[in-house]
């Protein structure tokens, strides 16, 4: 199955991001078969982000949850919290570069 991982971070944690972005795209790069796209999301294109978005595959729910909970800047207490959705693609056999 495929979600949708939305993400919000702790604005007064912002400073960290800098700190620990170097292990969380090494923990992305080692999970990149589950979470096919990932990136962070921003008010502006300037803007410092606010959060991430990411599209995983997984049996479930609790795989998610269980797959980012060992995420860098979950574990280090950047994130705020995060919403899970089932996502289904309305083209399903579709394949496009990100």
């Amino acid at each position: 199955m495929l979600f949708i991982l939305r993400f919000t971070n702790k604005p007064e944690k912002s400073a960290l991001l800098p700190q620990l972005y170097p292990a969380h795209v090494e923990w992305l790069r080692q999970h990149e078969s589950q979470v096919l796209v990932a990136g962070s999301i921003r008010t502006d294109a300037e803007a410092p982000p606010i959060g991430g978005l990411w599209i995983v595959e997984a049996d479930s729910k609790a795989d998610v949850e269980a797959l980012f909970s060992t995420d860098p800047f979950w574990v280090n207490d950047l994130r705020q919290g995060y919403e899970i959705l089932f996502w289904s693609k309305a083209f399903p056999d579709k394949k496009v570069p990100v």
